[in-house]
């Protein structure tokens, strides 16, 4: 299951996050966790060493492009491949539990979780770039990823609403937004609600730093059922976010029962590959005719393949790439 964390800045998407990969993890779930936020802090919510880090993928998107693309005849460069352009017949899907390229070349393992990156701006970014052009990395690489039963995407996205000025919101099974019992974070929420009312997102509210029964009821009164689970402030959360050893077993029992709600949410999500596949084509038309043609001066229409599908395994068992791995990531230009 793909799984997006989202919500205000500051909210605890990141810690939230970061709790659940261990969660599954420490069950001995296959986790991809991925940092998607412009602060890049899911590495060290994990446990990861501040000087350590994994090769940005945002860095280094043309070599991600160049595997991705595989042998696909719609694709006949990576200079043509843009953020939105789906996996055709011949392209390269990648799989959680296998061996590949792009999990050698940019993931890193942290407590069990294989944690990548879209990496922060860069000195060449300051002034002349956003952050899309970072989390254009992340949105092929969802369109080209294939999960199975019991594997599990994590993805700490971009704060508020700044996930709609791409297509990347629509690429998970299900989506958490992390709200404080305040009304700013109410806001944020119906402010998602509304964007993504029209594309079939499934939304649950998780409460964060909920202090007693008075704020679970005023997050009851504001978003109903949507309202998932709930968690308390945390000192070993706090410790953990000051460096110190931390581990599951410190965390608060009804910490701990929240996250086992979350999980049990995921694992009843029904996945529908047929509306993904559809609204991946459709957000990629969509940019092609708004800006991808004139910038890679072709009609990238014709990289829709109307025959693709994903693996018809996928909900049952870990699929081996559409094409067999040849070549090294790293030995390939971008």
């Amino acid at each position: 299951m793909k799984i997006a964390f989202v919500g205000k800045g500051g909210s605890g998407k990141t810690t939230l996050s970061a709790l659940l990969c261990r969660h599954l993890a420490a069950a001995g779930r296959p986790v991809l966790a991925v940092d998607a936020d412009i602060n890049q802090h899911l590495g060290a919510a994990l446990g990861l060493e501040d000087e350590v880090a994994p090769v940005p993928l945002g860095e280094h998107l043309g070599e991600l492009k160049d595997y991705l693309r595989g042998d696909n005849p719609r694709i006949p460069s990576a200079d043509v491949m843009v953020k939105t352009t789906p996996p055709g017949r011949g392209s390269r899907l990648v799989a959680l539990a296998e061996d590949n390229p792009v999990w050698s070349r940019f993931g890193l393992d942290v407590g069990g979780v294989r944690l990548l990156a879209t990496g922060a701006f860069s000195e060449a970014d300051l002034g002349v770039a956003c952050f899309h052009s970072k989390t254009g990395a992340v949105e092929l690489l969802l369109n080209h990823l294939v999960d199975g039963l019991g594997e599990y995407v994590v993805v700490d996205m971009t704060a508020g609403a700044d996930a709609f000025a791409s297509g990347l919101f629509t690429r998970f099974d299900r989506t958490f937004l992390v709200c404080e019992p305040t009304r700013k974070g109410v806001s944020v929420y119906r402010q998602y609600r509304e964007y993504s009312a029209d594309f079939g997102v499934t939304v649950s509210v998780l409460g964060n730093k909920v202090a007693d029964a008075d704020d679970v009821a005023f997050l009851r009164d504001a978003v109903g059922d949507d309202l998932l689970a709930w968690f308390s402030q945390s000192a070993p959360v706090r410790a953990m976010e000051q460096g110190r050893p931390f581990g599951l077993d410190d965390l608060e029992q009804a910490n701990r029962s929240a996250l086992g709600a979350v999980q049990a949410a995921v694992d009843g999500t029904v996945r529908d590959c047929g509306r993904f596949v559809a609204q991946m084509h459709a957000i990629h038309l969509r940019n092609a005719h708004a800006w991808a043609n004139d910038a890679t001066g072709v009609d990238l229409a014709a990289q829709v393949d109307p025959d693709f599908r994903y693996p018809t395994a996928v909900a049952e068992a870990a699929i081996p790439s559409a094409r067999a791995v040849s070549r090294p990531l790293s030995a390939m230009t971008a």
